[in-house]
C-alpha cells in the first residue's frame, strides 16, 4: 500500500504544471473567501481577457526559454507589430495585409535578435535589452510619443482579432488557447519539438547528435516575436489605437509566468500549458487583490513573492523526481 502511495505521489510530482496548478487553486480559493464577486462568470472573463494579451507573450517566451535563450524585446515587439498595422492600415492597406506585415517585422525582429545571439555570441539577456531599448524609443521616435488610432472603419477581421465573441469572451481568449495547443503539440508530439528541448538541456550533446543547434535558437526567437506581436495585434482589435508605451514591463511578466509554469531559466524544461496557467495565476492575482481592495502596488510584491517562491518549489519538487 506504501509503494502504492509512493508511485501517485512520485506520478504527481512529475506533472510539470503541478506548481503552478497548486498555486492558482490556493489564490482562488483565498480570493473567493475575501471578495463574493470574485467567483463570478464576469469577474473570470475580465480576467480572461487581460491574461490573454500576457498570455500569449508568455507562451512565445516559454518556447525560447525551452530553448535556453531569453527574449526581453518582446514588450516592445507587443507594440511595434500593431503600430506597424496601424500605420498601414491609416494608408488603405488592407487590415488582414497591414495585420500580416506587422507579424513579418515581429519575425525579422526575433531574427535580428537571434543572429545577434548567435553571430555576436552575446548572451541574449544582453542582445534583447538592447533591442527592447532601441525599439522602444523607435516607437516613441515614430509617433511622438501619442498613441496611434485606426482611422478606417472597423472590420471583421479587426473584431476576430480583439472583438467579443460570446458570452462576453473576446477573441484574444480564443488566440490564446489556440496559440497554447500548437505550441504544447509542438513541443510534446513533433520531432522538432525534442530538438528544442535538447538544446536547450544540453546543447553541446545536441550538436553531436546532429541537430542544427543555431537554427533551433533561430527559429524559437522568430516564434517568441511573432507571438508577442499576435499579442499586440489582439489588443490593438480591442482599442482600434496603439500606443508606444504598450507592453512596458510585459516581458518581466511573461517571463515570471513561464516560470511559475515549470520552466527552468536554464532551459531544457518547461511546459506550455504551465506558461498558460502562470499567466493565468497572474491575471487572477491582480483581479483578486482589486476586490479585495488592497493598494494597487500590492501586485508587483505579490508577483514577485509568488515567483520567487515557485522557483524554489519546482527546483525542490525537479530534484526529488530526477534524485
Amino acid at each position: 500500500m506504501e509503494s502504492k502511495y509512493k508511485g501517485v505521489i512520485d506520478s504527481t510530482l512529475r506533472i510539470k504544471e503541478i506548481g503552478a496548478i497548486a498555486g492558482l487553486i490556493l489564490v482562488m480559493v483565498v480570493f473567493s473567501l475575501l471578495s463574493d464577486k470574485f467567483m463570478t462568470w464576469q469577474n473570470f472573463i475580465g480576467i480572461f481577457t487581460v491574461t490573454s494579451e500576457l498570455g500569449i507573450i508568455a507562451i512565445g517566451i516559454c518556447f525560447l526559454m525551452i530553448a535556453g535563450e531569453f527574449d526581453l524585446s518582446v514588450g516592445s515587439v507587443f507594440a511595434v507589430a500593431p503600430m506597424v498595422g496601424a500605420l498601414l492600415g491609416n494608408q488603405q492597406i488592407p487590415m488582414f495585409l497591414a495585420f500580416l506585415i506587422g507579424l513579418v517585422v515581429a519575425a525579422c525582429i526575433g531574427l535580428l535578435n537571434g543572429m545577434i545571439v548567435i553571430k555576436a555570441k552575446i548572451p541574449s539577456f544582453i542582445a534583447t535589452l538592447g533591442s527592447m531599448m532601441f525599439f522602444r524609443g523607435l516607437l516613441l521616435a515614430v509617433s511622438g510619443g501619442f498613441p496611434i488610432v485606426y482611422k478606417g472603419e472597423e472590420t471583421a477581421f479587426l473584431n476576430a482579432l480583439g472583438g467579443k465573441i460570446f458570452f462576453g469572451m473576446r477573441a484574444s481568449g480564443i488566440w490564446f488557447i489556440f496559440g497554447t495547443l500548437i505550441l504544447s503539440i509542438i513541443l510534446t508530439e513533433t520531432k522538432y519539438g525534442n530538438h528544442v528541448s535538447a538544446v536547450g538541456g544540453n546543447p553541446g550533446t545536441a550538436k553531436a547528435v546532429g541537430i542544427h543547434v543555431n537554427k533551433v535558437k533561430i527559429i524559437n526567437f522568430m516564434i517568441c516575436a511573432v507571438f508577442a506581436g499576435l499579442a499586440g495585434f489582439t489588443m490593438f482589435g480591442r482599442f482600434h489605437s496603439i500606443d508606444p508605451t504598450a507592453g512596458l514591463e510585459l516581458e518581466l511578466e511573461a517571463i515570471a509566468s513561464a516560470v511559475i509554469g515549470g520552466a527552468l531559466l536554464t532551459g531544457g524544461y518547461g511546459s506550455i500549458i504551465g506558461a498558460f496557467m502562470g499567466a493565468f495565476l497572474i491575471g487572477v492575482v491582480r483581479s483578486g487583490l482589486i476586490l479585495a481592495g488592497a493598494p494597487s502596488y500590492w501586485y508587483k510584491g505579490f508577483i514577485g513573492v509568488i515567483l520567487v517562491v515557485s522557483v524554489i518549489i519546482n527546483t525542490k519538487i525537479r530534484k526529488a523526481v530526477v534524485g
